[in-house]
């Protein structure tokens, strides 16, 4: 039996799915990596598909478990740059599971609408639904994500850097007045820490409210870069506004800084 095979039909078709699946990753690993590197690395794995798919000598199931295992880990690499073997690990669960679940999802559609693929309005269809579905899973997971995650954040200020334990607050919101900016949240010992000869000259002033607090006033401070880092996978900001109210930002100590979300969505 001979397959007809349409090789730029196929390299679309894995990249958009490939780019669906990568962003929702990206989600899960809080936004590490950027754009550029979400479409590079589905664009080679893409290609990793295709090439094994035309030059492939061995049985098809073996076939392509042996081409998704090696997209899975390029695509992991390229993307998100995972600093150790954990980091891989839960990045490749992740990816594995979102591709288990539109599988399953694309398999129903071609049961219903029997040889959607054969031609271009049902591939176009095809894509168009998993689209629909990032869309509910990321409108999912969005929601989830309300709840605290914490995660270890160094701050870099020339040749200092300070390492802190962190928590992601979807309710900070704090901006910098003149360019919208995110602001970050550290308790005073951070700034003390980072810089011990004494504060910088150049601040911005950072207007909030908390409990207790109905109109405080902070003195912001940029650093040179924050490296935010979710498990074993880190994501590099620069340029990055730091503040300190009064009160310590964690009564118990467990962790001293308190990130606002846009700082990961700022790339």
């Amino acid at each position: 039996m001979y397959y007809e095979i349409y090789v730029d039909t196929l390299f679309l078709v894995n990249f958009v799915m490939n780019l669906y699946l990568l962003m929702l990753t990206n989600i899960s690993a809080g936004r590490t990596a950027t754009r550029l590197r979400l479409i590079g690395a589905s664009l080679i794995g893409a290609f990793v598909y295709v090439v094994g798919l035309i030059i492939t000598v061995l049985p098809g199931i073996v076939s392509l478990l042996i081409q998704t295992s090696v997209a899975s880990v390029l695509m992991i690499k390229v993307a998100f740059c995972p600093k150790n073997l954990s980091g891989y690990k839960k990045l490749f669960e992740n990816l594995l599971g979102y591709s288990f679940l539109f599988g399953g999802a694309v398999y129903m559609l071609s049961k219903y609408f029997e040889g959607i693929m054969e031609n271009t309005t049902g591939i176009a269809l095809v894509m168009g639904f998993g689209g629909l579905l990032y869309l509910l899973i990321s409108y999912i997971m969005e929601n989830r994500k309300k709840r605290e995650v914490s995660c270890k954040v160094t701050l870099i200020s020339g040749k200092a850097a300070v390492t802190v334990d962190a928590l992601f607050d979807t309710g900070n919101g704090l901006t910098e007045p003149l360019s919208g900016a995110p602001v970050c949240v550290v308790n005073q010992s951070v700034l003390e820490r980072l810089w011990p000869l004494g504060m910088p000259d150049f601040f911005r002033i950072i207007p909030y409210h908390s409990v207790g607090c109905a109109h405080g006033i902070m003195q912001g401070y940029m650093v040179d870069e924050m490296i935010v880092e979710l498990d074993g996978v880190p994501n590099r900001q620069t340029k990055i506004f730091i503040a300190a109210p009064e009160q310590e930002v964690a009564g118990r100590g467990t962790y001293e800084m308190i990130l606002n979300p846009r700082v990961l969505q700022s790339k």
